[in-house]
């Protein structure tokens, strides 16, 4: 195995999707021209103007009901018409999936219609302003139209045009009561809509953002995620004092030619899945996996006292772990682990497919260690023994000729050392009780 191999990364499964969590009615609604192939993205987009074309189609019963009631049947079948016309594409929507036609056609209907209807009630003040309902078109169109701008362009031309309408517009014969009325509900209806529009289009991204931050924190340390994001890149740090493991399944890539695929991903999921809650369980940095390989660090990226100790404990934990377990072809796992304990250089580089990786003589030495030991035990340098074994039971191996390194007497971790019993103290004349 090569340390300089490019690493695999383990995506923890993301959450259910917003929309899984509504009752079924508002579900089926929203879910409404959603296709398979359809990102979370798109479908929060599909979702929002589809949730938007039905509060207005419902909202519109009291204009159509009001206006035919006045006798303006003009009037009142231009929101009618927009009703109709909503049912009609919501369900064209549903059979066919085209978004784009559904989108184009009711941001130009709501654009539209609001100014048709002010100039057929004669202007600003008797239609109450109705013309706001069109305001929603190029704020829909921000986070849904992929190019935003001619709709709002649009609007502002169709308010000049309103402005230059109104003196040949006749008002229509309103009672100043439902005037004032309808003052009050196009505002209201207006502010009611943009502010639903808007908040649950901003709960969809901040459920991505969630998901998001729960991706990048399972793929790098939570303290270099922060500082990603703020914007410092290449990031690189280095570390006097960091205790390197490198694991390898002997053996494996033989085996893994008996198995299926789905066998073999199984096994190293199940595997991995157990070393990264060791790891985390000790405040150990999961660095990579390269095929049935593990990395693992201790006092990076954030220094700790005992980083070396808990290393020591998490190899015999997974050594302990491989030769409890039977190979799926039959016989026995084993794992061959190395370690190193020394300076060493982490950070992330690279604008695609970053990662937080270590860089370093000692992270060289730890792979070698592992490469050139034995199926079953955990090999340590001799700076890594000499700073574990007041803690742990070695036994010495014969010199070894490793690659780039020269002769290296390696040692054999074997186990936690005994801990000395308390000697009691003796008085004159008694026990150590005094009894």
């Amino acid at each position: 195995m090569s340390v300089d191999e490019s690493p695999e990364i383990t995506v923890a499964r993301s959450p259910g999707a917003w929309w899984e969590r509504l009752p079924i009615w508002a579900r089926r609604l929203v879910t409404i021209g959603a296709l398979p192939e359809d990102g979370e993205d798109e479908r929060l987009r599909k979702a929002s103007l589809v949730l938007t074309a039905t509060m207005i189609t419902v909202m519109a019963v009291v204009w159509v009901a009001t206006y035919a009631s006045l006798g303006l049947y003009l009037s009142a079948g231009i929101p009618l018409v927009y009703q109709v016309v909503s049912i009609v594409s919501l369900f064209a929507l549903a059979r066919s999936g085209r978004f784009e036609v559904f989108r184009t056609s009711q941001l130009a209907l709501i654009m539209l219609l609001p100014m048709l209807l002010q100039w057929s009630l004669g202007g600003f003040a008797s239609s109450s302003a109705v013309m706001l309902w069109a305001l929603i078109s190029p704020l829909a169109a921000l986070v849904l139209a992929p190019r935003p701008l001619p709709w709002f362009v649009a609007y502002l031309t169709l308010t000049a045009v309103s402005g230059l309408l109104e003196p040949f517009l006749s008002p229509a014969s309103i009672p100043a009561t439902v005037n004032v009325l309808f003052f009050v509900l196009n505002v209201g209806a207006v502010s009611l809509v943009v502010y639903f529009l808007l908040r649950y289009f901003t709960r969809g991204l901040a459920a991505e953002r969630e998901k998001s931050e729960s991706l990048l924190l399972n793929v790098l340390p939570a303290s270099i995620a922060r500082r990603l994001k703020n914007g410092e890149h290449p990031l690189a740090d280095r570390f006097e004092e960091a205790t390197v493991l490198f694991a390898d399944l002997v053996g494996f890539t033989p085996m893994s030619e008996q198995l299926s695929p789905e066998t073999v991903v199984e096994l190293l999921d199940d595997l991995f899945s157990q070393f990264d809650a060791m790891a985390e369980r000790r405040g150990l940095e999961k660095i990579k996996t390269v095929g049935d390989a593990y990395v693992v660090v201790g006092g990076v990226p954030e220094p700790a006292a005992n980083a070396a100790e808990e290393v020591a404990d998490m190899a015999l934990e997974m050594l302990a772990l491989v030769a409890a377990r039977g190979a799926p072809s039959g016989g026995n796992l084993s794992l061959r682990i190395g370690i190193d304990i020394g300076p060493v250089v982490a950070g992330v580089i690279g604008q695609r497919k970053f990662t937080y990786d270590l860089w370093g003589d000692t992270v060289n030495t730890a792979s070698r260690m592992e490469s050139h030991g034995v199926a079953g035990q955990i090999q340590v340098t001799p700076r890594a023994y000499r700073r574990l074994s007041h803690h742990f039971r070695f036994e010495q191996r014969e010199p070894l000729l490793v690659k780039g390194k020269g002769r290296i007497a390696p040692y054999l971790l074997i186990g936690r050392a005994p801990v000395p019993m308390p000697q009691a103290s003796s008085g004159k004349g008694g026990s150590p009780t005094g009894s």
